[in-house]
């Protein structure tokens, strides 16, 4: 890594320096709740999908879950983890772990250089890098299975990539990029993470998971990949015929495990794609709304407008 932007990482917090000083871990940086789930909302800006913090040294933090995805770097040095009450991941310089919404996770205390980045995701971001590797693959199951509300089927992926170096320049450039307040870099950012999984797909020789699937995960992955590849024209009886079971079984079951419904999750999707379209390309929103999967143009203005807080044009015009 840059030793210029290896030297900004590791400088002292706030937090850390509190610490040192012989202060205990403030829970309340992370969580309102107890036991702890850290929440995207302390840690993420109003409207932002993605950020990096440096990970907390110097103090033993403890048994958690997120309701995010973390990606989480060792830049160097080395820090102890432990997933799931009984899995221990000794995380090098140059690995990465990705941890599910529902994993739970601590960390022994880390030394001064041992430099870890976590990257706080939430599950939208990954809409560019999903549509970048598609959805039969272990990445996008990982992905996807933070959804199964307890995180079973993959809670979580260690890569040992850190000889793989498009592996660790795409890193750096991710880090790079946030620290640097890139302009554009939420469209960078989201592609460099399609690039980064696309080179970890190759690299699933050097991949340790925790996997154990069960007949409501299968359910869910299956409806997720429905509406990943087919989003304009999903539909639940797509999805029931590949199980074996009932449209109603696939209905229910996606909402007592997500809880959310088919319909949600699909209406999130094409609304996040429509938003994409708006933003990046020089469509009628006539066209875009028929390029989503909607017939009805007084039904999609107002679906998004009640998500966005403004009407596709104005959309359009703000974020251009």
């Amino acid at each position: 890594m840059d030793h210029k932007l290896l030297q900004q990482l590791s400088k002292i917090t706030d937090e850390e320096q509190n610490i040192l000083n012989g202060g205990k871990l403030d829970m309340s940086i992370y969580s309102d709740h107890m036991p702890s789930v850290i929440e995207s909302d302390k840690l993420l800006s109003s409207g932002k999908l993605f950020t990096i913090r440096p990970g907390t040294r110097f103090i033993d933090f403890p048994r958690h879950s997120h309701n995010y995805v973390e990606i989480i770097y060792m830049c160097s040095g080395s820090q102890r983890h432990v997933v799931d009450d009984e899995i221990e991941i000794m995380l090098k310089t140059g690995e990465l772990l990705l941890l599910n919404q529902h994993a739970s996770h601590e960390m022994s205390a880390a030394g001064f250089d041992d430099i870890a980045i976590n990257l706080i995701v939430l599950p939208q971001f990954f809409n560019t890098a999903i549509e970048m590797i598609g959805s039969d693959n272990k990445i996008s199951q990982f992905i996807f299975s933070g959804l199964t509300g307890r995180g079973h089927e993959i809670p979580f992926m260690h890569f040992n990539v850190s000889d793989v170096l498009p592996v660790q320049n795409l890193m750096e450039n991710l880090i790079w990029s946030v620290v640097n307040k890139q302009p554009n870099r939420r469209n960078i950012n989201q592609i460099t993470m399609g690039l980064l999984f696309l080179q970890l797909l190759g690299c699933t020789d050097r991949l340790i998971t925790g996997e154990a699937a069960t007949v409501a995960d299968t359910i869910v992955m299956s409806a997720m990949t429905e509406i990943e590849e087919n989003y304009a024209t999903a539909s639940l009886n797509n999805v029931a015929s590949r199980c074996n079971v009932s449209p109603a079984y696939v209905s229910s079951t996606v909402k007592s495990v997500t809880g959310k419904t088919f319909k949600e999750h699909l209406m999130e999707k094409r609304l996040t794609k429509a938003a994409n379209l708006l933003q990046n390309t020089s469509l009628s929103v006539s066209d875009i709304i028929v390029m989503v999967g909607y017939e009805n143009t007084s039904y999609f203005y107002r679906i998004f407008t009640e998500k966005f807080g403004v009407s596709p044009k104005t959309y359009r015009r703000q974020t251009k």
